[in-house]
């Protein structure tokens, strides 16, 4: 025989053995690799009593512990949530804390917040839930809130937690249970109430419920062991990580006409922006008639109102210079394209949407392209 052949075939039983051997040791060092850290399943294991709202989780019930443990587990999968609730709840826990202990209410409710919207201002829901609270529009306006085209209440933290906490005060008093209390914010009262009446128990964790309610106190009380002990899950934070509290002046306007939230932001030195951040609960370009309290960025407020009216008689004048009357057969796009503006900013300026019609006579405001402040609006546009 070919010794060159036996060769060959050798070095070829050979490579087949070398290539299965590290398929297999590559597998399992993928497998292993995937397995949990050790310090993740013990961060995992309950030993401690618990409670929300001081009353008992009975985690001798080993499916209660089992629906616990699997929320946790979620909770802690996600690390980049976690570390901004961590980063977050110094900016918003500390008036949450002041209001309930005002209140006489239990400090646990304050992580209802987190599991709402994770402390976050424009979080919303497919049901139309909106905000840190997540109200939906029908009971935001029960408690006080407003919310229309120019205004939506729930996305302002410091107006929406009283009439959340207002809320949870009236389900406390209508099921006698914080832990149902919370489930019925979750669900609604009337959904819960007829569960209880047709299950015959009134007991949160012996009622079942949709799935989103059966998981949503235990969700709640993820949160609540993470964040009481964040070092025992794997995050610990320096003094210096955490987001402070936002500061600012609170000032009054009374509107006796639109007033664009630009010049609001002028008159407090600022940006438009700023205004924004600090006010979330004004939806459009302009401030609409009414009486308002308004956020301006702290040490602003000294002669605000000097200043605002100065501003607010200047964007009047120039306001009145231009002026456009809509001619037959013009529409957003043939004025935007004559003035060398936008679609947008036309929509903008005057509050329309990309389906709002003119009609000939209707007088807009247009400030032309280029330089805005020094271009005029031609004399043939204006209204004579």
């Amino acid at each position: 025989m070919n010794i060159n052949r036996i060769l060959t075939r050798k070095s070829f039983y050979l490579l087949l053995i070398a290539i299965a051997f590290f398929t297999a040791t590559s597998s399992c060092v993928s497998f292993s690799s995937s397995l949990p850290n050790p310090s993740f399943i013990e961060a995992t294991r309950i030993s401690e009593e618990l409670d929300f709202c001081g009353e008992p989780v009975p985690l001798q019930d080993e499916t209660v512990r089992e629906r616990l443990e699997r929320e946790l587990i979620i909770c802690m999968d996600n690390s980049d949530d976690i570390i901004l609730w961590l980063k977050r709840s110094r900016r918003y826990f500390p008036y949450i804390e002041e209001l309930l202990k005002k209140n006489n209410m239990p400090d646990d409710l304050k992580f209802i917040a987190v599991a709402e919207s994770s402390l976050r201002t424009y979080a919303g829901s497919p049901k139309g839930a909106m905000g840190y609270w997540q109200f939906i529009e029908s009971t935001a306006i029960k408690y006080g809130l407003t919310v229309n085209n120019d205004i939506d209440e729930r996305r302002n933290f410091f107006l929406s937690t009283p009439a959340a906490l207002n809320y949870l005060k009236d389900l406390y008093a209508l099921f006698g249970s914080w832990t149902l209390a919370a489930a019925a914010y979750n669900m609604g009262e009337d959904g819960l109430k007829a569960e209880i009446i047709v299950q015959k128990v009134n007991n949160y964790y012996r009622l079942f419920l949709y799935q989103e309610t059966q998981r949503y106190i235990f969700r709640i009380l993820a949160i609540k062991m993470i964040l009481s002990n964040p070092e025992k899950y794997g995050y610990k934070l320096t003094k210096d990580d955490f987001y402070q509290p936002v500061e600012f002046d609170t000032i009054k306007i009374t509107a006796e006409q639109t007033i664009p939230i630009t010049v609001i932001a002028e008159a407090a030195n600022t940006y438009f922006k700023t205004i924004k951040d600090l006010n979330p609960q004004l939806r459009n370009y302009y401030l609409p008639p009414g009486n308002f309290t308004l956020h301006i960025p702290k040490g602003t407020a000294i002669l605000f109102n000097q200043r605002l009216e100065s501003l607010l008689s200047k964007w009047m004048n120039e306001k009145s210079e231009r002026i456009y009357t809509v001619q037959s057969g013009d529409n957003l796009s043939s004025i935007a394209e004559r003035f060398n503006v936008s679609v947008k900013a036309l929509m903008i300026w005057n509050s329309l949407t990309s389906t709002s019609r003119l009609t000939a006579g209707q007088k807009i405001i247009v400030f032309p392209g280029n330089n805005n402040a020094a271009i005029n609006v031609p004399d043939a546009a204006k209204d004579q």
